[in-house]
């Protein structure tokens, strides 16, 4: 079920309603009840995708409560017998086969056909014809971060099997994130909820914030950047690089705008997640960006990955090592794609000068903190830092590595410097508005956070500009979110 989808405009205030007037006081009924609307929510794709993420939470489940079971088992030869490790592995395994069988066989199967063609020899290698299930990435490292954290001794295992099928398929977060950990969600499902009004009504205005940017940003723009990639060989340099511009806009009020939608949805019901996007584009270098783009997934790979392989206390070397280690995964676990392997390489390049300079933790505060303008320095760091991320995304949405070289080669060319035949008048102001607005707000959990506003006919003239913004200027239709792919 999509959020920009009249489905779920019935599906939320019905939610809503039983949650707080019939269920109020009853914790496990609350926690059931989320399960069952979480399966809904989720099966209205697919009822088969259930199955998949029934396997992964109830391994998962079971995986925590043996971890803590036989921790530190002594063998009859008086040597550590580790099970505990044994069942996390087991765990891990298992579930990185379900995804990798569904998102990545078929990948393998092709390169490696093409690996063996390169030497003479034909196979004739198997591919299988499946659906991806949506959002089964962000379900899976969801559910692993329980069974680590559990292994590591940072949360005790749980017994509360229902509260648990509700932390791995929560439906505001379940196919696009954020990425939660146990120990911040889990434990918000053995704690009796109260109805907040203002919580409520601070979800609700980040969940219109949030169609703002889907609706009047993201999908004005993906228009043009379909129109754009599907005809690149065509276009001026400028109109290219226009729509690169376009698509950056568009991957990030589409993403980001999910993740509003999520975050206020959850408030809704007394849940609070964490922020997945800080105003990224206002970075003034790229360690800068990474700490502010999907923020769930960028420390789900320090916490697990980069920090136990020595993170940045070991040789400058091990350092650079483990860096491209975790841009390469990254970008593979956003698809079965070269193109996505050759961006998280890209990011990590990006990254070598400020390790190798340690700058890498230069710029940690918001942009002009204490002033209302940046500085011209500070506007030259913004520009080249967006520029750079720019170019990155263009490899981001080509369709292979060819089409990719091919764009940004078209782009350098004398016709750069004419007038671009697609403009998008629609999509640039709404992300003028965007700019402006988040700009302002940079402060703030989310640009709608505006309850320091003290006079009531303000603010509500603010949400009926939005509303009258979405509709008139926005792009409707039941557009998928881009990330569900991931």
């Amino acid at each position: 079920m999509l959020f920009n989808s009249f489905e779920f405009s019935i599906f939320l205030p019905l939610v809503f309603l039983c949650y707080w007037i019939l269920l109020k006081k009853n914790l496990k009924a609350q926690n059931f009840f989320i399960v069952c609307v979480s399966y809904l929510f989720y099966g209205w794709w697919d009822w088969r995708f259930l199955i998949l993420i029934a396997i992964t939470t109830t391994c998962s489940y079971f995986s925590g409560i043996l971890i803590e079971k036989y921790r530190a088992i002594i063998s009859s030869q008086n040597k550590y017998f580790n099970i505990s490790k044994l069942v996390l592995v087991s765990n891990i395994l298992l579930n990185l086969l379900i995804l990798g069988t569904f998102k990545y066989f078929n990948f393998f199967s092709e390169n490696i056909q093409r690996l063996f063609e390169m030497f003479g020899y034909g196979l004739d290698w198997v591919t299988i014809d499946i659906l991806l299930p949506v959002g089964i990435s962000f379900y899976t490292f969801q559910a692993l971060s329980y069974s680590i954290d559990v292994y590591k001794k940072k949360i005790e295992a749980t017994h509360d099997i229902i509260a648990f099928f509700a932390f791995v398929s929560f439906f505001p977060q379940l196919v696009a994130g954020p990425i939660e950990r146990a120990t911040n969600l889990l434990p918000q499902f053995y704690t009796n909820r109260i109805f907040d009004y203002n919580k409520a009504i601070d979800g609700m205005r980040q969940i219109l914030w949030g169609f703002f940017k889907k609706i009047a940003v993201a999908d004005n723009c993906a228009i043009i950047v379909n129109d754009i990639f599907n005809n690149y060989t065509d276009l001026s340099g400028s109109t290219l690089f226009m729509g690169a511009i376009f698509f950056t806009f568009q991957i990030y009020g589409d993403f980001s705008g999910y993740s509003d939608i999520a975050l206020g949805t959850a408030r809704l019901f007394g849940f609070e997640l964490m922020q997945n996007f800080k105003y990224p584009y206002f970075s003034r270098d790229i360690a800068e960006f990474w700490r502010r783009w999907h923020i769930s997934l960028t420390t789900w790979f320090r916490d697990y990955i980069y920090i136990p392989l020595g993170g940045s206390r070991v040789s400058k070397i091990k350092i650079v090592r483990n860096t491209f280690i975790i841009f390469l995964i990254s970008g593979f676990w956003h698809g079965a794609n070269w193109t996505f392997i050759i961006w998280g390489l890209y990011h990590a390049i990006l990254f070598l000068p400020l390790i190798l300079l340690n700058k890498n933790r230069k710029n940690t505060d918001i942009v002009a903190k204490e002033r209302k303008l940046p500085s011209i320095k500070e506007i030259l760091q913004m520009g080249i830092t967006l520029l750079l991320v720019i170019f990155g995304w263009i490899i981001f949405r080509a369709e292979n590595i060819q089409q990719a070289y091919l764009y940004i080669t078209n782009i350098f060319t004398p016709s750069l410097f004419s007038i671009p035949t697609i403009l998008g008048k629609k999509a640039l102001l709404s992300i003028l508005i965007l700019l402006i607005a988040e700009w302002i707000q940079r402060k703030k959990d989310h640009a709608l956070q505006i309850d320091n506003i003290q006079n009531g006919l303000i603010r509500y003239l603010i949400y009926m500009a939005i509303i009258f913004f979405i509709l008139f200027f926005g792009e409707f239709g039941e557009n998928q979110f881009i990330y569900f792919q991931f």
